[in-house]
């Protein structure tokens, strides 16, 4: 008989029959469902054979039946090594402490490495804000945020960084960072104009070099020059003295030419709102994840808050370089209050014209200085009031142009 496939699995024993004919033996294990095979015999009362571990119950119920004598003589399978391995107390034990100093090892962060043609006073920053994350050497690898967010918070806490990017490789934490450079608005050195850069009426003019070209409340358009930096010098003429020479000079113009400029904007102000609040109060669980399964291993209970905002960050199970299929989460539970808002027609009007205020105040820079606003139209559509607002504004309009050799 050929040996059963997936016998060294369950695992399987060669027994010994000894009696009268002990093929008969056999014989009744086949008859009763029981799988035996390499059946050898070794003697005038002796045969032996091969019978999985599962079913030695039925075989020991078998011999109770009959005047046979049986032997367990060889024990092959996984059962019986597990067994044999479980057995070695101090080594299962060693094993054991082992697999859990990989895993700590492989789940703790070794080294922090900045790259990138950086100043030496930026990675000093940048190593500062990484500590008040929690993220340097020693570190567990659970605790700290992903790289997409630490990018963010490091880009808003470090003004001077344009971009960084974090990776984690392995044990390692890897960033790469670029300077923000501020470029200045390229400056028109030599012989130049002031023109105009948007349509407006002059209310106010500060010229330091140059010849003005307009007038207080004159209306202007994109590209008129403003103030001109040619000048002309008269000088008398020695072999004449009634008659005048007149010589051009051109000089780079200096000033500012303050005028009303006019903006329209859109706004829409809902009337009713709905916002959350965190109150501080936060508790935290961890989970072991598997697949879609989790199961609690710190924090048991559910807060006591009416309102919850739950915020989960997942982390994998590191074995050397690989992720196992097991997940560390870590759920905050925040208590949140959920605030309702709502304001009159009259309130939304004024909530609008300050929103739009603030926009256009921050598009223009601090030097800009809105004068005064109107409401063209307001209409309000599902449950929103919208604005069409006209805003006036007095702003510096000049800029500089270069002379050109043709001038």
């Amino acid at each position: 008989m050929k040996q059963i496939q997936g016998s060294f699995i369950k695992g399987y024993v060669r027994i010994v029959v000894t009696g009268i004919r002990p093929e008969m033996f056999f014989q009744e294990c086949t008859d009763r469902g029981v799988t035996v095979w390499n059946i050898k015999r070794e003697g005038r009362k002796t045969c032996s054979g091969n019978v999985k571990l599962p079913d030695i119950p039925k075989i020991r119920t078998i011999r109770r039946e009959q005047n046979y004598k049986i032997t367990f003589e060889q024990r092959r399978g996984y059962p019986f090594l597990f067994s044999r391995f479980f057995r070695r107390k101090e080594f299962v034990f060693s094993f054991i402490m082992s697999i859990l100093l990989i895993l700590f090892m492989s789940n703790i962060i070794w080294k922090v490495e900045i790259t990138g043609e950086l100043p030496k006073e930026i990675e000093e920053k940048i190593e500062a804000q990484l500590n008040a994350y929690g993220i340097h050497a020693g570190a567990w690898i659970f605790t700290i945020d992903p790289p997409a967010k630490i990018q963010q918070k490091l880009t808003d806490d470090i003004p001077e960084l344009l971009w960084v990017g974090v990776r984690q490789k392995g044990t390692t934490y890897q960033l790469e960072g670029v300077e923000k450079i501020v470029v200045q608005e390229d400056k028109v050195e030599g012989p130049r104009n002031l023109v105009a850069t948007k349509k407006g009426i002059i209310k106010r003019m500060y010229v330091s070099k140059g010849v003005p070209q307009v007038e207080i409340n004159d209306y202007v358009e994109p590209g008129k020059i403003l103030v001109s930096g040619t000048l002309n010098e008269v000088t008398e003429n020695e072999d004449d003295d009634k008659k005048e020479k007149r010589k051009e000079i051109v000089v780079p113009a200096e000033g500012e030419i303050i005028a009303s400029t006019w903006y329209e904007i859109d706004v829409t102000i809902p009337l009713k709102q709905n916002y959350e609040l965190l109150t501080g109060q936060q508790e935290k669980k961890y989970y072991i994840g598997i697949k879609d399964f989790k199961f609690p291993i710190w924090g048991f209970g559910s807060p006591d808050y009416q309102d919850v905002h739950r915020d989960s960050t997942t982390s994998a199970i590191k074995f050397l370089k690989w992720n196992l299929p097991i997940d560390i989460i870590e759920t905050t539970l925040s208590e949140k209050q959920i605030q309702k808002f709502e304001r009159s027609k009259e309130e939304a009007v004024q909530a609008g014209i300050k929103q739009a205020k603030e926009e256009l105040q921050l598009q223009l820079g601090p030097d800009a200085k809105i004068t005064s606003e109107k409401v063209l139209h307001e209409s309000i559509e599902n449950g929103k009031v919208k604005l069409y607002l006209y805003l006036t504004v007095e702003e510096n309009i000049a800029k500089a142009q270069p002379i050109s050799q043709g001038d």
